[in-house]
């Protein structure tokens, strides 16, 4: 996946396919144009049952809809299918789909854990993963590319939690942040 194709594409297509009238309703579009109210006839539907999954439809970019004459006529496009599937379908997507969200499942459930509602830090694990997990939702404060003092440091640290040498020596230990010797400056590792 590049980094404008997000799971949110290929989870609104999916939305889009995940009912068995629009698979039907995609399946006499495959064929060839469609009215409303020749679709309607065919799957035994009310027509503005019909008009919901075409909107559905259309607003997942699968088909596109024209006036002839009193009706709307209904074509599919295959392409957002073809280019969905190329780009979503492939082993390494899938896998990364998969990482993102157990990630984001498991650091959600961990900040929910140890975070008020407002955001600050209420208790630190003593399992280092999910500290970890807190020493990066801390990190997200910093720009990469500025250099603070440490008593910017420790004024930013504190809003996240009274124990700011702690925070700002995980900082540096984990290997997110460098510092100069002696109280100097602290400026945020970009990691590619």
């Amino acid at each position: 996946m590049t980094e404008n194709q997000k799971p949110e594409d290929l989870l609104s297509l999916l939305k889009a396919l995940a009912d068995k009238n629009r698979l039907k309703i995609i399946g006499l579009l495959v064929q060839r144009p469609h009215a409303v109210e020749e679709i309607s006839k065919t799957l035994h539907l009310g027509a503005s049952t019909i008009s919901h999954h075409l909107s559905v439809l259309n607003k997942a970019g699968l088909i596109s809809g024209k006036t002839r004459g009193y009706y709307n006529v209904y074509s599919l496009h295959t392409n957002p299918l073809q280019e969905t599937a190329k780009r979503f379908l492939k082993h390494e997507s899938l896998m990364k789909l998969a990482v993102e969200s157990t990630s984001d499942t498991y650091e959600r459930k961990v900040l929910a854990a140890f975070t008020t509602p407002e955001g600050k830090i209420k208790a630190f694990p003593m399992q280092e993963k999910k500290y970890l997990v807190l020493v990066r939702y801390v990190l997200q404060e910093f720009e990469p590319g500025i250099r603070y003092s440490e008593k910017q440091v420790n004024q930013m640290l504190s809003r996240f939690n009274k124990d700011t040498a702690r925070l700002r020596r995980s900082l540096v230990e984990y290997k997110f942040m460098e510092r100069e010797g002696g109280g100097g400056k602290y400026w945020r590792i970009d990691i590619g």
